[in-house]
């Protein structure tokens, strides 16, 4: 029988059903933010064709296009191009309300929301080359239907330009939790840099690092993300930075104090007695263990860069258009909360919600299963 401390770890939190399920909800976002295209409804880059003539469709609207290009030029992506980059649309389509075709010429008439559109005429040969061969088993009209027609399914609706709402909420997906992950790699390296030096060596070098801890503590988080985005300039790898420089404060503090306390125990003595350097005892030694009150923390710290990037999405210094994230969409559509759209910005915000929670569930559930306790650890 395995009796490991990571085994006794694990079955406690296995426990926890509710940390458990955060577990299992975070990992079904990443799937789906890995295979992101590959799963989408709309496998163009960033999710973004646009047909603003059903922009605010209702979730569940289903319409009839009709292809009149076909773009010979577009290779098709593989397999990994497709899924990373998606796949650039190999035809123009327009929505249509009902088509007739009269010998030589196709009479569509396009949807443009409530009002009556009139028919527009186009010539069988440019819509459909291959309609105009001789067939004794296919029929021009149903040839053309195969080539030209086909009907689509908007289950979440669309947005104000008419794109795939379902779409853009999967794409959004990678934006927050590739932020939230290199954001707290980033704390992390820098946290546990400053922390365990702070801890270790104490005097004037604790004293220096924990006033500088503390004005960076002072600063509200926000605030300092937006000056850091001032200064890096907007962009999406901008947040990584931004996000990551703020959120690192959380770690030093657990740290330093963690590593204050172990630093006088026997086997930091021995490894001191045996010659070893101070970086390898730190790194070899002290740092396993206590590497389960910073997983605790950097769960959290997953958490509020999250946050921050929606917050900075909102405020326009994150991840810029047409590139998708949660927090642009709540902002291009907040003001039809109060109109029959609210599920445009709703539904952008609940994903938020539910991911946040999933994390605030996780870093919970790992702290009563790492039995940390008495430690000054938000989560």
């Amino acid at each position: 029988m395995d009796n490991s401390p990571s085994k006794k770890v694990w079955l406690k939190f296995r426990r926890n059903k509710l940390a458990l399920s955060g577990l299992v909800f975070i990992l079904l976002l990443m799937l789906m933010g890995i295979l992101g295209y590959l799963i989408m409804p709309d496998d163009s880059p960033n999710a973004n064709n646009q047909k603003v003539q059903i922009a605010k469709a209702k979730p569940g609207s289903k319409f009839t296009f009709m292809i009149i290009e076909h773009y010979d030029h577009i290779e098709r992506a593989g397999l990994f191009e497709r899924m990373f980059d998606g796949q650039k649309p190999g035809f123009k389509s327009i929505p249509i309300t009902s088509y007739r075709m009269v010998g030589d010429a196709i009479f569509a008439t396009e949807f443009i929301g409530e009002e009556k559109a009139p028919e527009t005429k186009y010539n069988l040969k440019d819509l459909c080359p291959a309609c105009m061969l001789p067939s004794k088993t296919v029929t021009p009209q149903a040839l053309f239907e195969k080539n030209n027609i086909y009907q689509k399914t908007f289950l979440l609706g669309t947005d104000i330009y008419g794109r795939d709402l379902l779409s853009r909420l999967i794409l959004g997906i990678r934006v927050s939790l590739s932020v939230g992950l290199i954001a707290v790699l980033i704390s992390l390296f820098i946290g546990v840099s400053l922390g365990a030096i702070a801890g270790y060596f104490g005097g004037k070098t604790d004293a220096a690092i924990s006033w500088f801890m503390n004005v960076v503590w002072s600063l509200p988080s926000l605030l300092l993300v937006i000056a850091i985005s001032f200064a890096l300039g907007k962009g999406f790898w901008q947040i990584f930075i931004a996000v990551g420089l703020s959120t690192w404060v959380d770690v030093a503090r657990l740290v330093r104090g963690q590593v204050m306390a172990l630093k006088e125990v026997e086997f930091v003595e021995a490894a001191r007695a045996l010659g070893y350097s101070t970086s390898r005892t730190i790194i070899k030694h002290i740092l396993p263990n206590i590497a389960g009150p910073i997983l605790v923390v950097a769960s959290a710290n997953f958490a509020s860069a999250i946050l921050l990037e929606t917050g900075l999405s909102f405020l326009g210094f994150g991840a810029q258009p047409p590139m998708p994230s949660w927090g642009s969409m709540i902002k291009e559509h907040f003001g039809y909360i109060i109109m029959d759209a609210a599920y445009l910005a709703v539904l952008p915000g609940l994903a938020i919600m539910l991911t946040v929670y999933a994390f605030n569930v996780l870093a919970i559930g790992l702290r009563d299963a790492f039995d940390v306790k008495g430690q000054n650890i938000t989560v």
